[in-house]
């Protein structure tokens, strides 16, 4: 997609955070936007907020883990606008935990937004953008937490590598068709996903409490990110990556020599494995 310019984007967790500088920056390039999110009054700060610099911003609530809504949500973008282009599925949580003892109910809520979340948004729009048969984009936010397993955030790390995963797939099976693909996969960035948690459907069982929750916060998580950089800038990343047809889109270059532990790791292995006379012909 060559230009934002007069084009209808759908944003998902657009009341805040990484949600809002996404939506904020497709406006300033003349986007009409679609704001969703489950919190009524961020959704109306970030629409009162937007109108000051686009006036085609229409907002909706929707609970992104339930694809009857995200459908209602595609269908009322369509009716509003007239159409949809851009399709940002951003909506996210966060939870911590050790090893077998996060609690079942904890891991389908987080799934169901991080993971099934972008597939709804997926399942609604594509259809949509296909039928236009005037291309589009999908932008799909992971972490680089989808690239690094970070202690402590086993859900966390499983959904966003599941994120990463799936948008590799798009992204090969929607080019021939001319729709773009964008993984989202920031790192530390000045927002509230490490309180997201206090959300958690064990919170409202007698078993836990919110202090119970923020004592599973990995040691020193709300500290980087509060030092984390500025969501603005990912909101610029992010249009400029629809724009230039990027997929990946990463911010912290501080972060590469990690990644290319994974990759070491991995070859390390194939190595062993071409050298076992067993595999040695697969």
């Amino acid at each position: 997609m060559t230009t934002i310019s007069g084009r209808t984007a759908f944003v998902t967790g657009a009341g805040s955070g990484l949600g809002l500088a996404i939506a904020r920056s497709l406006a300033g390039r003349g986007a009409n936007v679609m704001l969703a999110d489950i919190d009524a009054d961020r959704l109306k700060a970030a629409k009162d907020e937007l109108l000051h610099i686009h006036d085609g911003i229409a907002s909706l609530h929707c609970d992104v883990s339930d694809p009857e809504q995200v459908d209602a949500a595609a269908g009322a973008t369509v009716e509003r606008f007239g159409a949809a282009h851009i399709v940002v599925n951003n909506a996210g949580v966060a939870i911590g935990g050790a090893p077998g003892q996060i609690d079942l109910a904890d891991w389908r809520w987080l799934i169901g937004i991080n993971l099934m979340g972008v597939v709804h948004g997926v399942q609604s729009f594509l259809p949509i953008l296909r039928r236009q048969g005037t291309g589009g984009h999908i932008v799909n936010t992971a972490s680089i937490a989808g690239h690094i397993a970070m202690p402590g955030l086993a859900p966390y790390n499983a959904s966003k590598y599941a994120v990463v995963g799936y948008s590799e797939t798009l992204q090969r099976e929607l080019a021939p068709e001319g729709i773009g693909v964008s993984v989202l996969c920031p790192g530390w960035v000045r927002t509230d996903i490490h309180n997201t948690g206090a959300k958690r459907p064990s919170l409202d069982s007698a078993t836990e409490t919110l202090d119970d929750m923020l004592a599973t916060t990995p040691d020193g998580i709300p500290e980087v990110i509060a030092n984390g950089i500025d969501p603005a800038l990912v909101g610029d990343l992010t249009a400029e990556g629809i724009e230039s047809g990027r997929f990946y889109l990463f911010t912290h270059p501080s972060m590469k020599p990690m990644t290319e532990l994974r990759a070491a790791a991995i070859a390390e292995d194939y190595a062993a494995c071409s050298a076992d006379p067993r595999f040695r012909d697969a």
